[in-house]
Parts: C-alpha cells; sequence; structure tokens
C-alpha cells in the first residue's frame, strides 16, 4: 500500500491514521482460523433455525406468522449492526469491535438458550444478528495484517463461509431440532463462539489501521428506522400482501427515511457512511450484484428443502423429512467451501471481476436448470452442485472486489453495506418466492407453480447481476474512478490503493 499519509482541506473528514506498536508477531494461519471459525458461529446461527420453525411454532403455542419474527428480527438488526460495527471498527479498532461483537452474539445465543417464549426468543435473535459485523471486521483485519500474497484468498475465504455456514446450519438445525430440541440449536454455537471469543482475544493483534472520529449517531438513529420499515413492510407482505395499504406504507415510508439518512450523511462532517465512497463505481456495482446474489441464494435455501418435503401425491415433491431435505443443500455448501479454499489462485489468475461474472452466470444456470428440470431428486443435486460453484465463486469475488475499491481506513465500513446489501437482497427474494408459493396452492398443499416462478425469478435477477459484474471496473480504472470520486469531494481524503493492496 501506498506510505503517503492521507490530506485534508480543513481537516473535518479526513481520517489521521495510525498504527500501534504490535506486542507479538502476526501469524496469518492461527488469525485466519479465529476469523473463519467466528464466521461460521454467525452463519449457522442465521439458518438454524429454518427448519426447526414448525418446532417452534408447536412449543411456543404460536403461529406461523409469529415464528417468521425469529428471522426478520434477526434480518433487521444484522441489516444494521453491520455498518455500524464496521465503521466503529475504522475508528476503534477491529479486535477489540470483534471481541465485543463475538460476546454480544453469545449473550444472545445464551438468551435464546435459556427462553422459554416467543418474545424473549425474538428478543435473542435480535441480539445475535447485531453480530453480522463479525464480516466486515474480519476482512479489515484480513487486509491490515496479512502479507499482500494472502489477503485476496483470505478474503474469498471468508466471504464464502457465509454461504457454507447458512447451507451447514439448515443440515445440522435438522438434526438437532429432529434428536435433541430447539434449545440445542443455540447450546452447540454457543460453545463455539465463546471459544472464538477467546481465541480473539489470545490470537488476534489489533489492527495498525485507524481512523478516529465520531460516530454520527443521527445518521445511525435514522438508517435504523429507515432499515427497518423497509425490511418489516418486505417481511409482512406474506401477511398483508405486496399490494395492501400497511405493506406498501412501510416500504415507501423506509425508502423515504433512508433518503433522508442519505441526506444526513451528505451533509455530515462525520458521515457514518461516507456517500463519496458510495459514488465509487467500483462500489455501487458490486453492491449491486451483492444484493442480486443474496436474493437467488436465500430464496434457494428456502425453497429447496420445502419443495423435498412435499409428498410424492403431489406429483413433483419428493416426500423427504426434514433432515434428508436439507442433504440436498450439502453439494452447495461443499462447492462454496471449495471455492472459497482456492479463490486466492483464482484471483490471482483471473481476477476478481472475472469470478464474480462466472460466478454469476453459473448461480443463473443453476436457476435456469432448476425451472426446467425438478421431476427427480438428482435434477436438485444438480442444481445444488451448480449453486455451490456459482456462489461460492461470486461470494469470495465480493469481498475482494469491494476491499480493492475503497482506502483501509473505509474497509470495514465498505464491507459492511455490501454485507447489508446481500441481506436486503435475501429478504426481497425471500418473500418474493414466498408470495409465489403462497399464490398457488390446490388442496392445502402449494403447487409446482408457485417454485418454477421462483426459479424464473431468481433466474431474472442472476442475469441483471451478470450484467452488474461487467460493469465493475478493471483494477486500474477502479482505482481512476476512487481518486476522481474522491477529488469531487474536497472535505473527504483517502490513502489511494495501489496494486500491491492485494
Amino acid at each position: 500500500m501506498s506510505s503517503e499519509q492521507p490530506k485534508a482541506d480543513d481537516g473535518r473528514h479526513a481520517p489521521h491514521l495510525h498504527a500501534p506498536e504490535r506486542t507479538h508477531d502476526v501469524q496469518p494461519n492461527v488469525i485466519l482460523a479465529v476469523l473463519c471459525s467466528a464466521g461460521v458461529a454467525y452463519a449457522v446461527l442465521s439458518s438454524a433455525v429454518i427448519p426447526a420453525l414448525p418446532t417452534f411454532q408447536h412449543a411456543l403455542h404460536t403461529t406461523e406468522t409469529g415464528t417468521t419474527w425469529l428471522l426478520t428480527g434477526f434480518l433487521l438488526s444484522a441489516s444494521v449492526g453491520t455498518s455500524v460495527i464496521g465503521r466503529l471498527g475504522d475508528m476503534y479498532g477491529k479486535e477489540k469491535l470483534l471481541l465485543w461483537t463475538l460476546l454480544i452474539l453469545a449473550a444472545g445465543t445464551l438468551l435464546a438458550a435459556l427462553s422459554d417464549s416467543l418474545g424473549l426468543l425474538i428478543f435473542a435473535r435480535v441480539i445475535q444478528g447485531v453480530a453480522g459485523g463479525i464480516f466486515p471486521l474480519a476482512f479489515s483485519i484480513a487486509r491490515d495484517e496479512f502479507p499482500p500474497n494472502r489477503v485476496a484468498g483470505s478474503i474469498g475465504l471468508m466471504s464464502s463461509i457465509l454461504g457454507v455456514g447458512a447451507g451447514f446450519g439448515l443440515v445440522v438445525g435438522a438434526l438437532i431440532a429432529e434428536h435433541l430440541g430447539w434449545h440445542w440449536l443455540f447450546w452447540i454455537p454457543l460453545i463455539v463462539t465463546l471459544l472464538a471469543a477467546a481465541a480473539t482475544w489470545k490470537w488476534i493483534p489489533e489492527s495498525p489501521v485507524r481512523a478516529p472520529g465520531k460516530v454520527n449517531w443521527l445518521a445511525a438513529a435514522v438508517m435504523t428506522v429507515g432499515m427497518s420499515l423497509l425490511l418489516i413492510g418486505i417481511a409482512q407482505t406474506s401477511v398483508w400482501g405486496w399490494g395492501s395499504d400497511k405493506s406498501l406504507a412501510l416500504m415507501v415510508g423506509g425508502l423515504l427515511v433512508i433518503g433522508i439518512w442519505i441526506t444526513i450523511e451528505v451533509r455530515s462532517d462525520n458521515p457514518l457512511v461516507d456517500m463519496t465512497m458510495m459514488r465509487i463505481r467500483g462500489v455501487w456495482t458490486t453492491n449491486l450484484a451483492a444484493f442480486l446474489l443474496g436474493a437467488g441464494m436465500y430464496a434457494s435455501f428456502i425453497v429447496f428443502p420445502q419443495f423435498a418435503q412435499l409428498p410424492k401425491s403431489t406429483g413433483f415433491g419428493f416426500g423427504a423429512s426434514v433432515l434428508v431435505s436439507s442433504l440436498y443443500l450439502l453439494p452447495a455448501a461443499a462447492g462454496m467451501g471449495l471455492l472459497g479454499s482456492i479463490t486466492g489462485r483464482v484471483a490471482r489468475r483471473f481476477g476478481s471481476k472475472f469470478a464474480l461474472v462466472v460466478g454469476s452466470a453459473i448461480t443463473g444456470l443453476a436457476f435456469f436448470w432448476a425451472a426446467i428440470q425438478h421431476a427427480h431428486p438428482y435434477d436438485m443435486l444438480i442444481t445444488t452442485a451448480l449453486l455451490g460453484i456459482g456462489i461460492g465463486l461470486a461470494f469470495s469475488a465480493l469481498g475482494n472486489l469491494i476491499v480493492g475499491a475503497v482506502p483501509p481506513h473505509q474497509t470495514g465500513v465498505a464491507s459492511g453495506m455490501n454485507t447489508v446489501m446481500r441481506t436486503l437482497g435475501g429478504a426481497l427474494g425471500g418473500q418474493i418466492s414466498a408470495t409465489f408459493i403462497a399464490d398457488h396452492v390446490s388442496h392445502g398443499f402449494p403447487t409446482v407453480t408457485g417454485f418454477t416462478q421462483t426459479y424464473w425469478m431468481a433466474t431474472g435477477f442472476l442475469v441483471v447481476c451478470v450484467l452488474s459484474a461487467l460493469l465493475v471496473p478493471a483494477p486500474r480504472a477502479a482505482r481512476r474512478g476512487q481518486a476522481s470520486a474522491l477529488a469531487a469531494e474536497p472535505l473527504t481524503s483517502a490513502e489511494p490503493l495501489t496494486s500491491e493492496s492485494l
């Protein structure tokens, strides 16, 4: 990276980067193992409750709508916490924030394990969701601490963990709910989380890159309101319908509040999210791709097990148990893990943009195959295998592209917003697919039409995703775009990114 310090016209926005002295040597393999374990704990918790939703409904004496808040509450807090924690890590130190984030995740998981009512369990899930900040913090630590030749592969592996962990969580969640009881969905991840927190305290050194400043709490509050209104509006469409006054009021209101948030950020001397950064071509194109990929991936993780569980009497279901239906996602999880482990070599040989384009195209092909071929179990296995390859390539590329598009002191907040876009896309894709399925029911069971509509929808998302990936600038163009965007805002400065940064 460039050794020049950033300059500012009046110092209002300029981050004064400094590097604290290290107290011990950096051990990349150990740090990567700790960061991956932290990411797995969060990713598993994000999805493990999905196969157990009917169990929660029966055990807690609630409705299907009530149990969906175990997902909605998690998504809400994840959307806000991810971006805020990423910014706090840039300011106060990534290792410190990672440790506190893991402790917050542990507290929420312990509360969930001890819960005996729906309200308390939803509150615990909200606390857990805040830990989405683990991923931007992990990306920042990798960029700050690792040798240049290790950064791309490490970030790619951690990016893929979000998908691998979510797929693994569905399988493990089904197994635990069926044989141990739903409380163990939280006791087991709690142990992993506490071990990751202890390892973080012991082995991860404090980041040498800081951007001290003030937290714009007004911007954080307005963003929280806007994101919450938008996500609640989307989540409740399965109850109220997309055209209902309540759904439209919440979604439109959320978009308006988000517009107000952007205005506050643009005018702020201490923005929570620097909107100059968001104008960089390499940032907004990668965020768009993340949104579209999230929509496809999360829709598939919810729809495929449901498809497999439907009885054979429907004419298309496989009659699988909860556990067996979740096993259909194992090829996807395995593919993501494999591609994540070799992403460094892919990035060095072909570039992260190539990986995003090809990965998005393969993911689109997977949904296209599902739309036209879904009569036999092996068709779903082919689909999920393609998904593993495609999402593994694309997800690993997202982390590297967003990190490469911004200066080091903005890595946390930029990675956080990219993760938020994946979350928002997942919420939208999941709800649209739920609507398609709910609108096509016969004799008490969904018909195949709702599923094929979901697959075609996801295919369309991925076609647009390929187009957005093609718009991502090549490395040299990205650096020129970053410099131009930063020059357009005289009160904002950043350290230029060089090819050695990756």
